[in-house]
């Protein structure tokens, strides 16, 4: 089986540094959504190498003014699912830079313990 996310297309990368790549969350939690992976395929955080989890973070970083300056939100989550059973559908490491918005729940104290609804519906 392919892997969906090594196959992401140069054009849809919104951001690239040599060990990891960011573009767009097809299924968005919120406007702005952003993933960053890795360019090598490694299943999950714990089987990045050092390197990729640097490269990761400073896309964290990179991905967080993007989305400032595209859409100004008012917050973040950052969130990385493990294993089938801790979320993970895609078996490729990704870790989900999502902005929070006032507004977009009720009341936010929890963060991502609580439900945050879908822009698009999740397959």
């Amino acid at each position: 089986m392919t892997c969906v996310f090594c196959g992401i297309p140069m054009q849809k990368r919104v951001l690239e540094n040599e060990h990891a790549f960011a573009f767009f969350d097809l299924y968005p939690v919120q406007k702005g959504h952003l993933l960053i992976v890795p360019k090598q395929h490694r299943e999950t955080y714990f089987d990045a190498t050092e390197q990729e989890i640097m490269a990761i973070h400073d896309l964290l970083h990179k991905g967080k003014q993007l989305i400032e300056e595209s859409y100004q939100p008012d917050g973040f989550n950052i969130g990385v699912n493990v294993g089938e059973y801790g979320g993970q559908t895609v078996m490729h490491l990704h870790v989900h830079l999502i902005p929070r918005y006032k507004g977009d729940i009720d009341d936010p104290r929890g963060g991502i313990r609580k439900a945050i609804p879908n822009l698009v519906p999740y397959p």
